[in-house]
Formats: C-alpha cells, sequence, structure tokens
C-alpha cells in the first residue's frame, strides 16, 4: 500500500525544473548567510526602525521583505517564513539560494504536555513527520531528526543565559483543524511535547541543502486538556524573548 502513495515516491535529484526560477531570484537580491525566520508580525512591522531592507520573497498573497538586521556585531537576515510547512519550505529555499547559510527559525506551538507551560521555551529536537513537505527531501520515515548542531548551540546560548527551556520531540502537521482528540493522545504518548506546522519541512529542507538550522519555539495554545485553551497565545512576551535569542543563536552559529 505504502508504494502506491505518491507521498513516498521519494526522488534524491538534487535539481528541480523551478531551480531556474530561483536562481533568478537570488541574483535580484543577495541575504547574509545568518538568516531568522521570524513568525511574529509585530516584531517584523517594528524591523524598519532598525534593519534595511535587502530583498523580496514573493507569494500569490503578496511580498515578504527580508530585513538585514546588524546586532552583535553580525548581520542577519530577518523575514517572515509564511505559515505552513510548503510555503515555509519554498522560502527557506528560496533564502539558501540567496546566501543563507545559517537559520535559526522562532515562533510559536500548542502545547501536549503540562510539561510546557504558557511562554516556556522549546528547542525541537526530532519531528514527527505528518505533513507532506519533508517527504520530498527525506525518504520516508516517521521521525527526522533536528541539525545536531543547530540543537547544541541553541541549547548552550540559553543555558549560558539562564532562560528555562525543555529540548524535545515535536509533531509537525498540515492540518490544525484535524488534530483530533485521538491523535493528540497518541502524539503524547510517543513523546510529543508540543504540535506545530514547520519543523520536520525545516529539518527535511536543511539536511538536503546541507544548511546549519536551529529552532526556538514557545509554548502557546494549549490541547493537552479536556478543552482548547488558547491562553491569549499571540501576546505572549515570550515572543520578542524568542527573537532576541534567534538573533543571537543565528550569530553564533
Amino acid at each position: 500500500m505504502d508504494e502506491e502513495l505518491p507521498l513516498f515516491e521519494f526522488d534524491p535529484d538534487p535539481v528541480g525544473v523551478l531551480d531556474q526560477w530561483v536562481t533568478l531570484a537570488a541574483a535580484r537580491d543577495s541575504i547574509p548567510p545568518r538568516a531568522v525566520l521570524c513568525f511574529y508580525s509585530e516584531i517584523l512591522d517594528s524591523l524598519p526602525a532598525e534593519a534595511e531592507q535587502v530583498g523580496t520573497l514573493e507569494a500569490a498573497h503578496g511580498l515578504h521583505p527580508i530585513w538585514k538586521l546588524n546586532r552583535h556585531g553580525v548581520d542577519v537576515a530577518v523575514f517572515h517564513p509564511g505559515v505552513g510547512a510548503p510555503l515555509a519550505a519554498g522560502f527557506l529555499e528560496e533564502a539558501i539560494v540567496m546566501g543563507a547559510r545559517k537559520v535559526v527559525a522562532c515562533g510559536g506551538c500548542g502545547t501536549l504536555s503540562p510539561e510546557v507551560g504558557a511562554g516556556d521555551i522549546v528547542v525541537p529536537t526530532v519531528a514527527v513527520r505528518d505533513e507532506g513537505t519533508s517527504y520530498h527531501y527525506l525518504p520516508p520515515s516517521r521521525t527526522v531528526d533536528a541539525d545536531p548542531e543547530g540543537v547544541a548551540a541553541a541549547v548552550a546560548l540559553l543555558e549560558e543565559r539562564k532562560v528555562p527551556f525543555v529540548a524535545g520531540k515535536v509533531w509537525t502537521t498540515d492540518a490544525i483543524y484535524r488534530e483530533t482528540r485521538q491523535k493528540v493522545e497518541r502524539r503524547r504518548a510517543e513523546g510529543c511535547l508540543v504540535v506545530e506546522m514547520e519543523a520536520a519541512a525545516f529539518f527535511a529542507v536543511a539536511r538536503f541543502r546541507g544548511i546549519r538550522f536551529a529552532q526556538l519555539l514557545y509554548g502557546g495554545d494549549d490541547l493537552s486538556g479536556p478543552e482548547w485553551d488558547s491562553r491569549d497565545w499571540t501576546v505572549s512576551p515570550s515572543r520578542r524573548l524568542t527573537f532576541d535569542l534567534a538573533v543571537e543563536l543565528a550569530s553564533r552559529l
């Protein structure tokens, strides 16, 4: 049965039909080798006060500006990668062609375990591949490991800064409205701390393209109880904290 599913038809050929279009985008824009993929709109809206726009990523819904921010004596590109694995992986691909080699993503996640409270920092170490994008970059498997160097750098920074965190498995899904109670319990039973939508794809693209990658998440809405609790996750102070940490982490990778 598995062999009949298109999702399992992995092709290791590194050259895609659209590579020429991506190369043209790279010729138009050049960005620093260190980049932060930031999911926080309010942070991005504040960047013109301290950063320079150096590029643009294009999607059918509009433009995503790329900002060059200098902190810790290092230039770092910052942009919103889009929500969901397909778009986020595509923008990461384009950023790589533009020059990104050491990348950190920061965003929120839904919590599956009481171990992760609202605003708590999470370092993903492995992701359950319950999405489709990662299967176009790596052979089929249930999970994909994060870049070990990226994880080690993230852990070292958080310990140095004395920021409490947990590190562990995450669940990457494409369908937020199909996070059923049975699926939540199954993922929790296999050790998933949180659920989000991009990690597995990020890990797969990073490995396929040979770049350094790390990710910082913060505990947002809560799926661990009998009823969903939003916990006002989009206004957490951890958003600024994880962004600032991500920029510093990118400068260290």
